[in-house]
């Protein structure tokens, strides 16, 4: 869905806006609103958040972040979950985590809803990479499987038993198998 109330013209102008729920993006001069999670949607995001933190947090490697405003390169996105380095964790002088992160994440993972259009996300997690993020996945619950994009802007789609990769420095082994068997209780 696009807001098509007063187009703010700059990413400050966009940011000075009241929050949205759920939230908007603000990416080539567009105001997006992303869809209201549902259950799949919910499940997946509330799971890979907790289970990149297990191995992430205690050894200060990286902190997952579910629906964190992101605002870089002219554009402001909330991916479903943002990962950063530990050391790229924005803090305030008193060393508390910052509120407002200014800047790419490390990886973004987005988990496609099923009135979500795939190109618009696949464009978020592409604005991410041109910006230096290192990772990208769009999990899709429909068809069991994960786009996986490169730093380098190669994409592949990784099913059924196939490792996926992961930041490097992570020890985190997943499949899309895995990941998608998450749905069933």
């Amino acid at each position: 869905m696009v807001i098509t109330t007063a187009k703010p013209t700059s990413l400050e102008s966009f940011l000075d806006l009241p929050e949205t729920k759920p939230a908007s993006g603000f990416i080539n001069g567009q105001i997006t609103q992303k869809t209201m999670p549902q259950g799949e949607h919910s499940r997946l995001q509330v799971k890979l958040c907790t289970d990149i933190n297990q191995v992430t947090e205690t050894p200060k490697i990286a902190y997952a972040f579910s629906e964190l405003r992101c605002s870089f390169g002219g554009a402001s996105i909330v991916p479903d979950i943002s990962v950063f380095r530990w050391e790229r964790i924005p803090r305030n002088p008193s060393g508390r985590i910052a509120n407002r992160f200014e800047l790419h994440p490390d990886w973004a993972i987005e988990i496609l809803s099923p009135d979500q259009r795939q190109n618009k996300v696949v464009a978020n997690l592409l604005h991410c990479i041109e910006y230096g993020t290192e990772l990208g996945w769009l999990l899709d619950p429909k068809d069991e499987n994960i786009l996986v994009i490169f730093g380098d802007r190669r994409i592949q789609i990784f099913e059924g038993s196939q490792f996926l990769p992961v930041l490097g420095g992570i020890d985190l082994n997943l499949t899309p198998a895995q990941i998608f068997e998450w749905l069933s209780f």
